[in-house]
Formats: C-alpha cells, structure tokens, sequence
C-alpha cells in the first residue's frame, strides 16, 4: 500500500474512530482564519498525547482564484525555539477541500509543542492580496487505528 493511501485510510479510520475525552482533538489554525499574507497558529501543546502520531487536517473552505496557500508544522521543546524547518508539510493547495497529513512526533522525542505556519500567494489579474479562509484540526490517532496500520506495515515490509 502507498504511503498516500494509508494516509487516506488513517484519515478515514480516524475520522469514525472514537476519540477518547484524554486524546489531543484540537486546531493548529482555528476555524474560519482568514490569511491573506504569511501567519502563525497558536502554540499547541502535545506532550500529554498517548500516541506520538497524529493526523493533522487542512480544510481550505473559501479562496479567490490564481492563489496558493503553503501550511508547514513546526515543532518545540519549550514554546519559545521552534524546529528551523518544518516537521510535516501539506503539499501546496490551490483550491478547496480537504488534506490529511500524518504528523509522526517518534522522531522528534522532544517535541512538547506544534505550531503551523503558512504562506499564501497569489498572481494574475486583480488585486494580488491572497485570501484563504482555512483551519487545520489534529487528532490524536486512536491506538486501535495505529496497532492495525503498523501491522499492515509490517506485513508488507
């Protein structure tokens, strides 16, 4: 199976799966951000997830034509340093709709803290001030969905 697809099937799993009151279920980018330049999230802070894995979200919802919209995941130990280069990258988007983008903290033990950062462009005729209205939710993946895709993992390696 490709890495895509067991995104996809995380997505999915995660999406139906019951997610715990203790598990991580909040937004890196709040519902219904507007961005029209470059912009930071809030500080998220992930150190009390069961599960070093999570699935992060972006839902573009509204956007003007001839635009790009790139969305990095950064990460830091204490709120204050973050990683220099991001620790997950959405592929850039140009329209509506949905991405999900597994977000592994295993190789990034002293990861306490996510934070997302974007950057949208735009070109063309009109106004070149981009706009996107957006949010990125991260989910905690359930242990359940986790044990089975390491096992297809495994069974394919």
């Amino acid at each position: 199976m490709e890495r895509d697809e067991r995104v996809t099937k995380c997505f999915l799993a995660c999406s139906f799966a019951t997610i715990l009151p203790s598990m991580l279920d909040t937004f890196l980018v709040p519902e219904k951000t507007v961005a029209q330049a470059k912009g930071d999230g809030p500080s998220v802070d992930v150190s009390a997830a069961g599960n070093r894995v999570l699935l992060a979200t972006l839902h573009i919802t509204n956007i003007v034509e001839q635009e790009s919209l790139d969305v990095g995941i950064y990460g830091s130990a204490d709120g204050a340093t973050w990683t220099p280069k991001p620790i997950a990258v959405f592929p850039q988007k140009f329209y509506r709709g949905q991405q999900p983008l597994l977000v592994d903290l295993g190789q990034h033990p002293e990861v306490k803290m996510l934070r997302a950062h974007w950057d949208a462009h735009r070109w063309g005729r009109g106004t070149e001030v981009p706009m996107f209205e957006f949010h990125v939710r991260l989910k905690e993946v359930p242990p359940e969905v986790l044990r089975e895709a390491r096992a297809e993992a495994k069974a394919m390696a």
